[in-house]
């Protein structure tokens, strides 16, 4: 039997986690497969029970779904080290590694939608800030910037300025208060899936920038885009299909 094991972060904000499940219980629909739902960290339960209660359900085969926008230590090391651990335990089961969401179209044309959402909208002295969560693995700031570039030709060539919450630069308090400074409006839009810690940080600083007279938005994190169900089903697809190969 076939069967998917959702990965997903996790989050200190129970507001977080449901959000999470609550998606991931929707798209897991499409697909019609036992499914279970587990956390990197910060939540419950781990990588080693929600892969238990699938073998338990009578899986043979079990599809791992990074619920990860972009790839970065958690996919090449966190996660494997994991699988690692686990098949020591089941030595006849047969794992499927998805991929992380990475740079699709239809996300890229969520992210544009979510720019349109804000109040006011983009102007010609708009700059809109991309902001990534950052990771000192080189295909972070790689996709990022791609996903920058092709944002800004969805937005008809509006600017474009890429930062990031952790480990990489420019750091996002800095380049934001450069924006607001530069531009008559900028956009912040978060590159994260759910709120949590980090959504509630970009809120903060853009409410206190308006406070001070800038002005800024920031745009909705991606959470219940339809586009986002489209990308995670499709990486599940692929996956799917690799235990098909197999077998």
């Amino acid at each position: 039997m076939k069967a998917v094991l959702y990965v997903s972060h996790g989050s200190r904000r129970k507001t977080a986690t449901r959000q999470a499940e609550d998606f991931l219980h929707r798209a897991a629909g499409a697909h019609d497969r036992p499914y279970e739902i587990c956390y990197l960290e910060l939540a419950h339960p781990d990588i080693t029970e929600g892969m238990r209660r699938l073998v338990e359900k009578g899986a043979d085969a079990v599809v791992v779904q990074p619920v990860l926008l972009l790839s970065a230590g958690h996919y090449y090391k966190d996660i494997p080290e994991e699988l690692d651990r686990i098949s020591g335990s089941y030595p006849e089961l047969t794992i499927s590694y998805g991929e992380p969401l990475g740079v699709q179209d239809n996300i890229i044309k969520a992210l544009a939608e979510r720019i349109q959402e804000t109040n006011p909208p983009v102007g010609k002295e708009t700059n809109i800030l991309l902001v990534g969560r950052g990771s000192h693995h080189p295909d972070t700031p790689a996709a990022v910037e791609k996903i920058a570039g092709r944002l800004g030709e969805e937005m008809s060539g509006t600017s474009v300025d890429v930062c990031y919450l952790a480990a990489l630069s420019p750091r996002f308090s800095e380049a934001f208060q450069r924006s607001v400074e530069a531009y008559e409006h900028t956009i912040v839009v978060p590159y994260l899936w759910f709120t949590g810690v980090l959504m509630e940080e970009i809120q903060a600083v853009v409410h206190q920038a308006v406070q001070r007279g800038y002005s800024a938005a920031a745009a909705h994190h991606l959470q219940d885009h339809p586009a986002m169900e489209q990308s995670l089903q499709f990486r599940v697809n692929e996956a799917l299909n690799k235990l098909s190969r197999v077998e």
